[in-house]
């Protein structure tokens, strides 16, 4: 739905104004994210935390009327339609396997049967969905969407900065009721400050980027989500939430509004505009991708076993961890960014030959990054 939702700006906006109606998206987006935790916070205090599957029914039964009744089609009619199977098989395996790999290894080791077969899987079929986009008639990934080097680079970004927020953001409300005592509810709170921050300030966000270019709005927000990782790091017993919540929740707000917006503009705007969905795609997948790899990584390397969850002085130890290694992660990101974005310039079209089985935008995200990130 994520790269639906930036295909559908691609093709109803004119070039001029994509930038600032991502901005837009952005803020929107993050709407629904200050309110999930809050109200997964409530369910687990009113009732059950199966109920959250409930709240999907009336919310997608809506989404699916108002697309149905305010939503214009558009698709390309030289599309063949066919589905690459091989390549969706081998991708998915290949995901699979990597996340069990990594599942596996702090508890079974480097050298156990699990972990091996695992990691033996992993290399096979990922060498098989290569195989499958390279040689395949009708590649749901075909190579040449990776030929601009600015499209690689705001997918490299992608990759780092969704990590980064997913895996912060895995431990920071867990941190806020362990080690400061907050409540599910008051703790799925503190993150409000973040969305009210980006939704009054992404369609700015997206406004200078498109005025002066998307390296200086990304350099920016990367380097303030670094600050407010840093800031993580006084959280601790008794930590006040007006001195040390919420001067990072702004914080991250104030980078986010800046970054995603010129984000994820990059990534779209370096693609030929018949490939704007495939683009979005790629990049909504990569930052689905890196958050599924951080947070199953993150805990191991901080020692986040199920024990310390019970034991507020271990949990805060490895939340600091965890904290610098994300505030290291959005410095990277803001390196990156100043070496290898360079302008909002959009690719030339494409070999046909190559891309003629190639999704295109049904109608015109970090992101969708940010959103899933701090949801």
């Amino acid at each position: 739905m994520t790269p639906a939702s930036l295909a559908i700006i691609e093709a109803t906006f004119d070039p001029g104004d994509r930038t600032r109606a991502i901005g837009t998206w952005a803020g929107f987006s993050g709407v629904s994210y200050a309110i999930a935790p809050f109200v997964g916070g409530w369910l687990l205090e009113a009732g059950s935390w199966r109920w959250i599957f409930l709240i999907n029914v009336p919310v997608a039964a809506v989404v699916a009327w108002m697309t149905r009744r305010h939503v214009p089609e558009s698709r390309d009619t030289t599309l063949s339609g066919k589905a690459d199977w091989p390549g969706a098989v081998a991708g998915v395996a290949a995901l699979a396997t990597i996340t069990y790999a990594i599942i596996v290894l702090p508890g079974a080791g480097a050298t156990s049967p699990r972990f091996a077969a695992a990691a033996v899987l992993a290399v096979g079929f990922s060498a098989a969905f290569a195989v499958a986009e390279i040689r395949g008639s009708h590649p749901m990934l075909p190579p040449a969407i990776f030929r601009p080097a600015q499209f690689r680079a705001a997918n490299a970004i992608t990759f780092v900065v969704n990590g980064a927020l997913g895996g912060f953001s895995f431990a920071f409300i867990p941190a806020l009721e362990i080690v400061v005592g907050y409540s599910p509810v008051v703790a799925g709170s503190a993150l409000v400050p973040v969305t009210a921050v980006t939704v009054l300030l992404s369609g700015t966000g997206g406004r200078v980027a498109q005025r002066i270019g998307p390296r200086p709005p990304l350099v920016a927000g990367c380097l303030l989500c670094a600050a407010a990782c840093v800031l993580a790091v006084r959280v601790g017993p008794g930590a006040g939430y007006w001195t040390v919540v919420c001067p990072l929740a702004v914080l991250f707000g104030l980078g986010l509004a800046s970054l995603v917006p010129a984000l994820t503009a990059s990534a779209m705007n370096s693609a030929p505009d018949s490939l704007a969905g495939l683009a979005s795609g790629v990049n909504n997948a990569v930052a689905r991708v890196a958050g599924l790899l951080w947070i199953a990584a993150l805990p191991p390397i901080a020692g986040l076993t199920g024990a310390v969850y019970t034991d507020p002085v271990r949990f805060h130890a490895s939340f600091v961890l965890i904290s610098w290694i994300c505030a290291a992660a959005f410095a990277c990101a803001a390196v990156l960014a100043a070496a290898l974005i360079t302008g909002p310039g959009r690719a030339a079209p494409a070999p046909r030959p190559a891309l003629a089985a190639t999704p295109v935008p049904q109608l015109a995200c970090l992101p969708g990054s940010y959103g899933r990130s701090l949801g």
